[in-house]
């Protein structure tokens, strides 16, 4: 892939490392600073004319920095006449605010992908969305990738008693994400209903389901605090469940979820690295972590090839008959 280069931010350079590996490629130079009154500065350290340029940035950290670089290093490229610009955002920001769920509230889902248009991007990639119609908030297209290939790798390789296993999901939001997955595991699934007093705060659950004398998999898209999937896990075991795994895609654990995890009676929490996992893996041994670098790659791919054809498509129409131009043309 001659003609592209992806650069990294500062949210998950692991991650950016281990897809240009897969690509063949070398991350980009590009030097990202603070000025005293903490502005965000980006220098990006080759030229990008012409080129179809790639931005690895998650929602990691602190996201609100995250996401002014991101935007910072888009408009860079573009006004350096980059050919396109694609964000590459694995965990997407303010995903969970899709929505006008209360007066006056703000659906900054909208606004993020507002500014990301505004900034220059052309094409946007990531994964597992909270809400898949936060797709309908870009003008441009937007790849949602799913971690589901490599969740049901692990499933296989790590739960032996996997043929036997009840899919859950934690909440009536995610009822499709795990259907899918049952379907592929040909096994059972089962849903908790939960009632919210306040975010981040469960006021009851009830299981529609059975999980009696098996294993069961919670599977969920974000675990930020994890006090959802901790009172799900205790309410599967009090159903009868013999043991409880929980498989999130986008492993935010924050605030009180580490000393959940360690208290809670999980045998394994898996996420992925579309945020980074080392210090919360060290901090808590029950944390697993799946690689999903393979499919942000194959992403990558998918969109510069389809990128290509696109280009040769329009080569190889005919160039206009210049004679013909110059006729005059007479309207009545």
């Amino acid at each position: 892939m001659p003609n592209i280069k992806v650069f990294s931010g500062t949210s998950h350079p692991d991650l950016a490392q281990k897809v240009c590996l897969r690509l063949g490629i070398e991350v980009g130079k590009v030097v990202t600073k603070k000025f005293s009154n903490q502005e965000t500065c980006v220098e990006i350290g080759e030229s990008v004319r012409g080129e179809d340029v790639y931005i690895i940035q998650s929602g990691a950290g602190e996201i609100n920095d995250m996401l002014m670089e991101l935007l910072i290093m888009i408009n860079a490229c573009k006004i350096a006449s980059a050919c396109r610009v694609t964000a590459v955002i694995p965990c997407f920001p303010y995903a969970r605010q899709d929505k006008k769920d209360k007066s006056r509230a703000p659906i900054s889902a909208k606004l993020v992908a507002n500014m990301l248009s505004v900034a220059g991007a052309d094409h946007i990639i990531t994964m597992d969305l909270h809400a898949s119609q936060i797709q309908g908030f870009f003008d441009i297209p937007v790849d949602n990738l799913y971690a589901e290939p490599a969740v049901l790798k692990w499933i296989k390789d790590n739960i032996t008693e996997w043929r036997d296993s009840c899919i859950v999901s934690p909440d009536a939001g995610g009822a499709k994400r795990v259907t899918s997955i049952a379907d592929r595991l040909n096994a059972d699934f089962a849903l908790i209903h939960k009632e919210r007093k306040k975010a981040n705060e469960v006021a009851s659950m009830v299981l529609v389901g059975d999980v009696k004398g098996r294993v069961a998999i919670l599977v969920d898209d974000m675990a930020d605090t994890c006090g959802t999937i901790c009172l799900a896990a205790e309410k599967l075991v009090e159903a009868g469940a013999t043991k409880v795994y929980a498989v999130c895609t986008h492993g935010i654990l924050s605030g009180p979820a580490i000393s959940r995890i360690n208290n809670s009676i999980f045998e394994a929490v898996v996420v992925t690295n579309t945020i980074p996992q080392d210090a919360k893996m060290e901090a808590a041994s029950r944390v697993q972590c799946v690689d999903i670098s393979c499919v942000i790659a194959a992403g990558i791919e998918k969109v510069y090839q389809s990128m290509r054809s696109e280009k040769k498509t329009s080569l190889e129409k005919p160039a206009p008959d210049l004679e013909k131009l110059k006729q005059p043309t007479f309207v009545i």
